[in-house]
């Protein structure tokens, strides 16, 4: 566990998913997603002094712990920007194609989502932005603003898996006429009371505000640019190992392995006079999906939902 400005953050899978990348001491990793650095820690502890590690992060604050750990450990650096860049960053440092492992971790930090300042959260007040880079692109206050009720809608319903979403949306806009949104806590009561049959154990703004914020910080887009990224920056042999958090992202990470390790169903006619070449897998994926333990989950609720696949490069 780390501490950052009096948020604690618990890495999930921490020993599952380093042990999973197999670590060897000389290899080079990417770690795409540092977070507090939980991940990377473990990951510096297996390398010897010719490995390195280099990790991805959006947010401001990752990077300013990043970068304490790089100015303390020559062998990793630290890169504000998204995973999905991972392939140009790779290039650019002449490993392209060497990287022994890749993991990445999804989804939003606990530091994140407790921090009501940085918008996350229907629970805690806060300026409603959501973004992970709050300096690039839009916020969720300007979303909401702007965005058409089909568009909104589409939003909760695509990234939120919202059953009520035009209803909402539909309570956003009405709402937005009188006045803007600014505080989370205000579109939080507002997607409540348009929220006509509640989930049990689950705020009535949930899904809504997950399909902001992936919207927001382009999530799924990001995903699978960064699968790819990750195919094209992997040795022979190399580990993928992904962490997701709700099925949005687990599908997308399960059919892309699914399709790299078994090819794309044959959708031509038997019959057809036509020569079709053998698939060639790609991938191999390593074992079933994999969850936080019954111990794991008792100190860390939040590692509930927590799915992680792992795979490795065949060609």
């Amino acid at each position: 566990m780390s501490i950052d400005s009096g948020f604690n953050h618990i890495t999930v899978l921490l020993g599952e998913a380093v042990e999973a990348l197999a670590v060897r001491v000389g290899g080079c990793y990417i770690d795409g997603t540092f977070g507090r650095g939980g991940h990377s820690r473990l990951i510096l502890q297996q390398l010897g002094p010719d490995g390195r590690l280099l990790g991805f992060d959006k947010d401001p604050q990752a990077i300013a712990t990043g970068q304490a750990l790089a100015a303390e450990d020559g062998r990793f650096v630290i890169v504000q920007r998204s995973f999905a860049e991972m392939a140009e960053q790779a290039r650019a440092l002449a490993v392209a194609g060497e990287v022994a492992g890749v993991l990445l971790d999804l989804g939003v930090s606990s530091p994140q989502l407790d921090d009501p300042a940085r918008g996350f959260s229907f629970l805690n007040d806060g300026p409603l932005d959501m973004r992970m880079d709050p300096s690039r692109g839009i916020s969720a206050a300007q979303f909401v603003a702007t965005a058409g009720e089909d568009e909104i809608a589409r939003v909760f319903k695509d990234y939120g898996e919202e059953r009520f979403a035009k209803r909402m949306a539909r309570a956003v806009v009405q709402r937005r006429e009188q006045q803007a949104f600014e505080r989370t806590a205000d579109l939080a009561q507002v997607l409540k009371d348009a929220n006509p049959a509640w989930e049990k154990n689950k705020h009535p703004a949930t899904r809504a505000f997950q399909g902001l914020r992936i919207h927001v910080n382009n999530e799924l887009a990001d995903l699978e640019a960064g699968l790819a990224a990750a195919l094209e920056v992997l040795e022979i042999g190399g580990r993928l190992v992904v962490i997701s958090f709700h099925s949005l992202e687990d599908r997308i990470v399960k059919l892309f392995m699914r399709r790299l390790e078994k090819g794309e169903a044959d959708k031509l006619p038997r019959n057809l006079p036509v020569k079709v070449e053998p698939f060639q897998p790609v991938l191999k994926t390593l074992g079933k999906a994999r969850f936080a333990s019954e111990a794991e989950l008792a100190s860390n609720p939040r590692a509930r939902s927590a799915v992680m696949r792992v795979a490795e490069k065949l060609r």
